[in-house]
């Protein structure tokens, strides 16, 4: 019974989760009503642990999300980032961020997916895909080794 509440109550945060992003002014306050743009959500499943993501700007981010969902068994590399190679390229537009944040989502060149679970300082390029709303327990999950994630749309 007290795991079925657990199932629940998972379920119920993973739900609210989901809710779209509002996109916040310059100055962190919301937008203006009708300049408000949603951003669109995804779940990760990481190694059995979830987490939800809210994707980034720009045509790398949404051929992505049109190809979810997708299960890939990401390797380790470096102590701080798990990646994976794509069979198919997605439209790369890399910069420099200087800065990894944890929960990370980014496109190494065209074709390789990395979810970063340390931050660091960076000399690489990248394109942004998207970013975990609350990294906590993402280094946990990604463990030392290979993991599978598995990445969804969020539903509604």
């Amino acid at each position: 019974m007290r795991r079925a509440a657990g199932a629940v109550l998972a379920l119920i945060l993973l739900i609210a989760g989901c809710a779209p992003a509002q996109e916040a002014g310059q100055s962190g306050q919301s937008a203006p009503q009708g300049e408000q743009e949603a951003q669109m959500k995804i779940t990760l499943d990481v190694g059995g642990a979830m987490f939800t993501a809210t994707l980034a700007a720009g045509e790398a981010a949404d051929v992505f999300a049109a190809r979810l969902p997708m299960t890939l068994e990401m390797r380790e590399l470096n102590g701080n980032e798990k990646y994976c190679y794509l069979d198919d390229a997605l439209p790369a537009d890399a910069s420099c961020p200087n800065t990894i944040a944890a929960g990370d989502l980014m496109l190494f060149g065209s074709s390789c997916v990395v979810l970063f679970y340390e931050s660091f300082s960076t000399s690489y390029s990248y394109t942004p895909l998207g970013r975990l709303d609350d990294a906590s327990g993402l280094a946990a999950a990604a463990g030392d080794g290979p993991v599978t994630v598995t990445f969804a749309l969020c539903e509604g």
